[in-house]
């Protein structure tokens, strides 16, 4: 049987996402081989191409008055941007330096709205100064790089404006499938004949099936934004087969049916699949080989759905047979890349900050040190699904086995290991094992800011090769960090972040807001403390995610025990479900949190470039760009009640009681919810 596994588009473009290497790695452990490519990124080659360029004008003039600012101007422009995509691409792809220059010249590429963003610095004089400013008078690849990714930013607006609605650089459709109850939408739009980047895609499609002629294809969608692409792509290999007399097993896995397919009842879905399975994807996997190959009954598949049944009887049947286990984590194999075409991708560069640029910038080998969480206790995340509750860590010797064979196939040393949180001990000992056996890698990932990271311990990190970190300050509020269950308080991250920062560690921190009964007071407060840990140097980079409560989480199982009320609309009768994860709730606070997160965003965006920590905090949350400094101008807004010194105490050591800035009303708020809960 010829496997062929794909992640569909869209993805980042920078390195491959490491599902179907994990897969095809593990296959090969056991003797199955399959072939592994990336439509993701062949779809945005052709695309953004002198020819994909010529396809786009085509199109925009069929339809004129259709498209906008960003379609007008790259019609006025077309002769620059088809002289310079295919020269801007490689240049990305690290094929052709010296372009550099001519890029920072500012002369070469031609500029669209996007380039607006160079005037948001801050630095003094003109725009070439405050470049200057950010990337310095020898930054010239640096400069040459945030460039060109703008100037691919205003391309995507193109398509995104003109062409279609759907696409965005790194996601396809993704409202298509988020949190939709209903298959209805989705089913529409596959019933098109679609646009442009559809028929690119329907291309792509064709040329995998006359590479591999595969027998079985394998989709893994981790997010939403994979979803209407993996469809599309099963649809035409399905399509196609049947017209060629041939047939063509097609499957489903990833992130997104884990978290938000666990209640599908719509068998339409499998006029697309033959099946979809849910968690670890290894054992499900060997446990389809044998089915499709008659060897193994439906029944004793391993999670997975398949539809049963033909036309109005058709239904939806989910098979997992106990008797199966999942491969242990020693077992599963090296993750290889062979078939991806790892000289292609793009280093891209939006924003002129060096951790936040780490996610999209430079080739990255994914490493997974341990299964699951080993705290599996935070009250927002997806605690009761496989992929966070069932730890089961690797051997650090065995860990860097495997970094060395993905380095000799790879010629790549930088490695991101994709942890839900990295285990501080199985850090320690393969830092160890690192320095020992002289492997010299590069090296990040995500963390709890747990107070094992001492001093002594990030020093040694640093040494085996890390660079970076991320982890979650979240609502930065101890009141709310002790309701999520968190186990950290705001002292504890920031002695943690400023003894990574002191080893020479670049920190991010994932942050919060809109949890459940957190005010617009706790709100201020958590920027104050925000704004002091990014002047202390404790963080470089930061992001603020809008709370969502989710079907899997303690939040979304138990919504009474944190104050909320759900407001999920109920399928109406015979309805057949597709997607649930999301959960719409009402939080009694009232407080208008989307009000809020502009704000947010706006004072992050200048302290990541070393501006605005001389603002009272309150100013960030004024819209426009004349703010008056009256409190009466603040919206309302109380001033933060976090001493001005918090952070400086915290770090020389201060106990500062674990609840800084709570106020007696916050305090009376939460004492209410629990009265009323009574």
């Amino acid at each position: 049987m010829k496997i062929l596994l794909l992640t569909p588009p869209m993805t980042q473009l920078n390195t491959p996402y490491p599902a179907t290497a994990y897969l095809k790695g593990f296959l090969r452990s056991r003797g199955i081989e399959a072939a592994q490519a990336d439509p993701a990124l062949e779809l945005f080659l052709r695309l953004f191409s002198s020819a994909g360029l010529a396809r786009i004008r085509a199109r925009l003039e069929e339809t004129p008055g259709r498209y906008t600012e960003s379609g007008a101007q790259f019609l006025a422009e077309y002769d620059r941007y088809a002289r310079t995509i295919d020269s801007a691409i490689r240049f990305l792809q690290g094929k052709d330096p010296s372009l550099a220059m001519r890029i920072a010249s500012r002369r070469f590429l031609p500029e669209g709205a996007r380039f607006r963003a160079l005037s948001q610095f801050g630095g003094a004089g003109s725009e070439a100064d405050q470049l200057a400013w950010a990337f310095g008078a020898l930054g010239v690849q640096d400069q040459a790089k945030y460039l060109a990714s703008l100037y691919l930013d205003d391309l995507a607006d193109v398509v995104r404006d003109g062409i279609d609605s759907k696409f965005l650089l790194s996601r396809y459709g993704e409202k298509l499938a988020a949190s939709q109850s209903s298959f209805d939408e989705l089913a529409a739009e596959l019933s098109e004949e679609g646009t442009l980047v559809d028929e690119i895609l329907r291309e792509v499609t064709a040329d995998l099936a006359r590479e591999h002629a595969p027998d079985l294809v394998a989709f893994t969608a981790p997010f939403p934004g994979n979803v209407y692409g993996a469809f599309r792509m099963a649809q035409a290999f399905r399509r196609d087969a049947r017209e060629s007399g041939k047939t063509v097993r097609t499957i489903l896995g990833g992130g997104y049916p884990n978290t938000e397919l666990r209640e599908l009842t719509e068998p339409r879905v499998f006029d697309f699949f033959d099946a979809i399975t849910l968690d670890d994807g290894e054992r499900p996997f060997l446990c389809l080989l044998e089915y499709f190959s008659g060897a193994r009954k439906a029944e004793n598949l391993l999670r997975t759905f398949v539809r049963a049944g033909e036309g109005a009887s058709a239904r939806v049947v989910f098979h997992s047979d106990p008797r199966e286990h999942d491969i242990p984590q020693k077992d599963v194999g090296a993750p290889v890349y062979a078939g991806l075409p790892l000289d292609r991708y793009l280093s891209i560069f939006e924003l002129p900050n060096p951790m936040h640029r780490i996610w999209s910038d430079g080739r990255w080998n994914k490493l997974t040190l341990a299964h699951g969480c080993y705290w599996k206790k935070c009250s927002f995340c997806d605690v009761s699904l496989d992929y966070i509750g069932r730890y089961d860590a690797n051997p650090a010797d065995l860990i860097v086995d495997r970094m060395v064979a993905v380095m000799a196939e790879t010629g790549q040393s930088g490695f991101h290991f994709v942890d839900e949180a990295a285990p501080p001990a199985l850090l320690r000992a393969m830092a160890e094992r690192l320095i020992a056996r002289n492997v010299q890698i590069t090296w990040w990932g995500n963390v709890r800011f747990e107070k094992t990271f001492t001093p002594e311990l990030c020093e040694l990190l640093a040494a085996s090769g890390c660079v970076a970190i991320s982890g979650g300050l979240e609502v930065a509020s101890d009141r709310l960090l002790k309701k999520m269950n968190k186990g950290v308080t705001v002292e504890q991250v920031a002695r943690v972040t400023k003894a990574f920062a002191d080893a020479g560690v670049l920190v991010h921190a994932y942050l919060m807001y809109g949890f459940p009964t957190q005010t617009a007071a706790e709100t201020v407060d958590a920027l104050e403390r925000v704004r002091q840990l990014f002047e202390a140097g404790c963080i470089q980079s930061a992001y603020w995610h809008r709370f969502s409560a989710t079907v899997h989480s303690p939040v979304g199982r138990d919504p009474e025990k944190f104050g909320i009320v759900l407001k999920e609309k109920r399928l109406a009768r015979g309805a057949r479900r597709f997607a649930r994860n999301d959960l719409p709730f009402e939080d009694p606070s009232g407080v208008d949190h989307d009000s809020l997160g502009e704000g947010l965003r706006r004072a992050l965006y200048n302290y990541m470039h070393g501006l605005g920590f001389d603002l009272d905090v309150r100013e960030w949350f004024v819209a426009g760009r004349r703010r008056s400094r009256g409190a009466g101008s603040l919206r309302g807004l109380a001033p933060a009640q976090v001493p001005a010194d918090f952070v400086a105490r915290a770090l020389a050591g201060e106990d500062l009681g674990g609840r800084p800035g709570l106020t007696s009303a916050v305090e009376s708020f939460d004492a209410g919810r629990s009265r009323n809960r009574i």
